[in-house]
């Protein structure tokens, strides 16, 4: 009886150990690095939380010329904050409006392919569609704003002004798709009954809208959100592609800022690249755990 009840654990044990090796092992390690001062590649003194209040206090960020200096602090943060508090609302609603308006269109599954073509590209590809899209002579951006002749054309990924702004609205198009999706099968399960009972009691349109599409589209709602946010907190391919984080750093996110430290930089600084997808992961992990509560909190 016991040899029976240790079979089904047995067949654990690879697994196990492969997500032992290479998820557990590193975020350990990643973790106790973050703790050290790091000349180069040789791990130094015990610092604590040294490389917390470095990167921090402060942020590295990239020029033209490839050299490093110091700027504002929590310069990289606070570009993570603007992609949250911008792009994670713009995919939602756009999603939700999409979801709507083909929902009863002939032909909506072509249109809505086309659009989730966006997901299914490569951010790096995307990245570089992007560059084109904004660029000054051969952009769609600029052809659009240069015809109401309200704006004159410029390269917008190389301006501090708009580096930014431009890749969280690109980020707006090639998550769309997703969203869009998420809604239009959120609204496939809402039974059709719930809408003739409402038509028939007089109902109008909107209210028809806010006290049943929407309420029933809470746990559409809560994974677009939550995978939206999981996603710019780590979002990098694209920034990497079109700007470096340039020009001189304004529009740096953390990912990037991690990459720079570790892999960028001369000498290396591990600890402060340790430091970053330590608190990347505390981020995206304490995210995670409040909107879990959130949900469960919901159910009950």
């Amino acid at each position: 009886m016991r040899r029976a009840s240790l079979v089904p654990y047995c067949f654990l044990i690879p697994a196990l150990v492969l997500i032992g090796i290479f998820i557990v092992y590193p975020l350990v390690y990643t973790i106790y690095a973050s703790l050290f001062y790091w000349k180069g590649r040789t791990m130094g003194d015990f610092i604590g939380l040294g490389n917390y209040l470095n990167v921090l206090g402060r942020r590295r960020i990239l020029d033209l010329s490839r050299s490093l200096f110091e700027g504002p602090p929590l310069g990289a943060l606070t570009h993570n904050a603007l992609w949250v508090v911008i792009h994670v609302p713009l995919c939602t609603i756009l999603g939700l409006l999409l979801a709507l308006l083909l929902r009863d269109v002939k032909g909506a599954s072509i249109i809505k392919t086309i659009i989730f073509l966006a997901m299914v590209i490569p951010l790096v590809v995307g990245g570089i569609i992007l560059r084109f899209i904004y660029d000054v002579d051969a952009g769609v951006v600029n052809a659009i704003l240069g015809a109401t002749g309200l704006v004159k054309p410029k390269t917008w990924t190389v301006l501090p002004d708009t580096a930014l702004f431009s890749l969280i609205f690109g980020s707006v198009w090639l998550w769309t798709g997703f969203s869009m999706t998420i809604y239009a099968a959120g609204l496939e399960a809402i039974p059709k009954e719930l809408y003739e009972a409402a038509k028939i009691d007089g109902a109008s349109g909107a209210k028809i809208f806010w006290h049943i599409t929407i309420p029933l589209l809470k746990p559409a709602t809560i994974t677009v959100v939550v995978m939206s946010v999981l996603w710019v907190l780590k979002v990098f391919d694209i920034i990497y592609v079109v700007t470096m984080g340039g020009p001189g750093g304004a529009s740096t996110v953390l990912a990037l800022e991690m990459y720079i430290e570790a892999f960028y930089k001369i000498p290396p600084n591990y600890g402060a690249a340790a430091a970053i997808a330590t608190f990347i992961g505390l981020l995206t992990v304490g995210f995670a755990i409040c909107t879990s509560k959130f949900v469960v909190g919901e159910r009950r």
